[in-house]
Parts: structure tokens; sequence; C-alpha cells
């Protein structure tokens, strides 16, 4: 190792120490995390708007049946299910900004893939492509417990919810695009359908470089040291019980957002084609995802306070009703109202709201910065698998039924999270990790 190499990393270390020393410097670190952290967000939500909006379009098509329309979306929450995974390692071991930036970088090209099976007419590079893309997906919500990682146990779903409604943005605007963008295209020479895809290549690839540039130091690492510097005075090791009772919460978090994950993207994922069956165009189509988009984000930091003020359990049994809503009124509005439609969709996109914010903060309260990116990776994996089968369950759901028993399927799931907070609460509280500030 040669001397300059040596200092690099002397350097880095002192840098570190110095957030370890003193409340005030990770104060400061903890609000440049977050500008960071919502720049990226913006960018990211751009992203993972074009698929949410005309993947199943696109891929009808090209394949010129709705049997199979589910697919684009179960292809890239699949792709997003092994992005969560690796993304989730590589934060562990190398820090939030190479594993996020990562991420990114890899939808970027996902996008790009996209572009190119939709100009050349190559279904099986659209499959390939679509899972790749989904590792935007992926990193898009991984993003949010960037900002948890030096936070205060009262601060934690503020934090997450300014990740979160950031992400609206670009979220709202990608939607609302899909008519120029879809212009645009055909100006020179793509299908309009794979416009929104150019937005999303450029919005991934400037989402990762920004997190790479700037996310320095980075906030999971400086965690990692200042729980390794507490362990030198507490006790070496959580009892046994203590370690049990957080592994229950964690699972009651995991189980709270792979519930909402399914409703939401299963109703989602078929608006779009319900919408065009009974004569919307891309315009409409546009407008009442762009709406369930920013239900999805916007409330987040209404929400974040609610859930560290209400309680992770009260909210979660907020998000159970407002899903079933959702499903009860796009199953019975008449599938040419817009304001039907919109209005289901937008409580649709609030459940989810509820049900990710307060199940994240859950997964963070009980899990130590010695294994939490790991921990928060797998349970997205889960979290991705289960949008990924609803998502493709969806499409054979509505080809042999109707897009009206999906919803209401759909919402009568949602029911489930009654008794997994009735279970939740006659177990003991977890036992938190906090960082003092």
């Amino acid at each position: 190792m040669t001397r300059e190499s040596k200092g690099g990393i002397k350097s880095r270390i002192t840098d570190i120490s110095s957030y370890v020393d003193s409340p005030e410097a990770l104060g400061h670190l903890y609000k440049r995390t977050l500008f960071f952290v919502v720049l990226s967000q913006i960018f990211g939500g751009a992203g993972l708007a074009a698929g949410v909006t005309v993947g199943a379009l696109l891929a009808q098509d090209m394949l010129g049946s709705d049997s199979l329309v589910g697919l684009p979306s179960a292809l890239f929450t699949l792709g997003s299910a092994a992005a969560a995974l690796l993304v989730g390692r590589l934060s562990q071991r190398f820090g939030r900004r190479l594993g996020l930036a990562a991420g990114f970088l890899t939808g970027g090209i996902g996008a790009i893939g996209v572009v190119i099976a939709a100009v050349t007419d190559q279904i099986s590079l659209l499959f390939l492509s679509l899972l790749i893309y989904g590792a935007g997906t992926a990193t898009n919500l991984q993003a949010r417990y960037a900002g948890t990682d030096i936070a205060k146990t009262t601060e934690r779903a503020r934090a997450i919810s300014i990740a979160m409604v950031s992400t609206t943005v670009g979220a709202v605007a990608g939607p609302n695009l899909v008519a120029p963008l879809g212009r645009f295209a055909l100006s020179i020479g793509i299908p309009a359908l794979a416009g929104p895809f150019l937005l999303a290549a450029a919005a991934y690839i400037l989402a990762g470089l920004v997190l790479l540039a700037f996310l320095r130091p980075d906030p999971f690492i400086v965690a990692k040291a200042i729980a390794a510097e507490a362990r030198k005075t507490d006790l070496p090791d959580h009892p046994v019980h203590e370690i049990a009772t957080n592994i229950r919460w964690i699972i009651v978090g995991a189980t709270i957002m792979i519930l909402t994950q399914i409703v939401m993207l299963a109703i989602m994922t078929m608006t779009p084609i319900h919408m065009k069956h009974h004569g919307h165009g891309l315009s409409s189509v546009g407008l009442v995802i762009g709406v369930h988009i920013g239900a999805m984000y916007l409330p987040s930091l209404i929400t974040g306070v609610l859930v560290d003020k209400v309680g992770r359990m009260a909210m979660s049994i907020a998000s159970g009703a407002t899903l079933l809503l959702a499903g009860v009124i796009s199953a019975v509005v008449p599938g040419t109202s817009m304001l039907g439609l919109t209005i289901a969709l937008a409580l649709l996109g609030l459940g989810w709201n509820f049900g990710l914010i307060s199940g994240t903060t859950l997964i963070v309260d009980a899990s130590s910065p010695s294994s939490r990116a790991k921990t928060q990776g797998t349970i997205d994996v889960l979290i991705a698998l289960a949008g990924a089968s609803g998502g493709a369950l969806s499409g054979i759901v509505v080809a042999n039924s109707s897009y009206s028993i999906l919803s209401l399927a759909g919402g009568i799931l949602s029911l489930f999270l009654i008794p997994v907070v009735i279970w939740s609460m006659r177990q003991p509280k977890p036992v938190e990790h906090t960082l003092s500030q």
C-alpha cells in the first residue's frame, strides 16, 4: 500500500471520528444527507413513473394480447427483488453511497434496453430490460432508509417521509409527460409508448451520479462507527429475549409492507388497461396514475409526523382501512368515470403510503447498524416478490373475471392487516438502537 493511499484511509477514519465525537457535526451531516437523498429521489421518482404508467400498455402493444399485460409489472418488480438484495448487501459492506448509486445506474441501463426493444420489436429484449429496469425501482425505495441511519428515534418516520415526499416531484411529472414524451419519441423514430423510458433512463442515471458524487461521508458508515463506539461502553450483546423480540417486530413491519404492496400493485397495474378499454386516452391514463403516485408520496411528511406521534400500529390500521375503501370504490365506479377512478387510485396510493412508512419505521426501530442494511435489503426482496405476484396475477384475474373482482379482492386482502396489528400489540416493544445528537 502506498503512502498516499494510507494517508487517504487515515483521513477518512479521522473524518468519521469527528462525527462520532460531535453531535453538532452529526446533525449537520444528517441535514446534508437528507438534501442529497431528496435530490436523487426527485430524479428517481421520474424514473419509476415510466414503467408504472406505460409498461403494461407497451407490452399489450407488442404482444397483441391482454392476458399477459400484468407481466411487465411482474418483471420489473421481480428485477427489483434481485436488486434489493444486492443493493442491501452492497450498502451493508460499502455504505449507502455505492449501493444506491449502483442500483440507480443499473436501472438507467434497463430503461435504455426497453427503448431499444421497442424500436426493434424484440419481446425477449423487452422482458430482460424490464428486469434490469427494476433495479431503479428497488433503489428508489431503499433510498428511504438512508436518511434514517443517523436520525434520532423520534425523527425516523419523518426522515423516511422526507425522502419519500421528494419522489413526488418526478413521480407526478412523469405520468403527465406521457403524451409529450410520446410525440417526441415519434419524432425521432421511436414508438410513442417507449418515450417515457427515455426520461427514465436519464432520470435514473442522474440520481445515481448525484449520490455517487455527493453522499459523503457515507451516513451508514458513520452510523456503524457510532454503534461500534457505543459497544465499547455498553454491554457487548443484547440478551437473547431482546433479540427475539426485535425479530418479531421486524416480521410485523415486513408483513405490513408486503400486504400493502400486493394490494396496491395488483389494482394499479390493471387500471391503465381498464381505462383504455373504456375509451380513455393516454393523457387521461397519465393523469390518473399521476394522482395515484402523488398520493403514494406527497402525504409522506404528514404521515411521518403521525407515525412518530400517533404510533406505528395506529397508522398500520389506517392503511388497511384506506386500501379497503380504495378497492371498493374502484370496483363499483363505472369504467368511464374519470373522477371515480381518480379518487379510488388516490386512496390506493394513500393506503400504501401509510403502510410503507409505518412498516419501514418498525424495521429501523428493531434493527441494529451491524446488520441493518442487509436486513432492509432482504425485506425489500420479499416486498418486491409480493408485488411481482400481485402484478402477474392481476392480469390473469382480470382476463378471467373483471377489474371489479380484482379490486374487491385487493380490498378484502388489506383486512389481513388487522390480525397482524392485534398480534403485534401483545408483543413487548422492540429494543431500539439510538444515536445521540
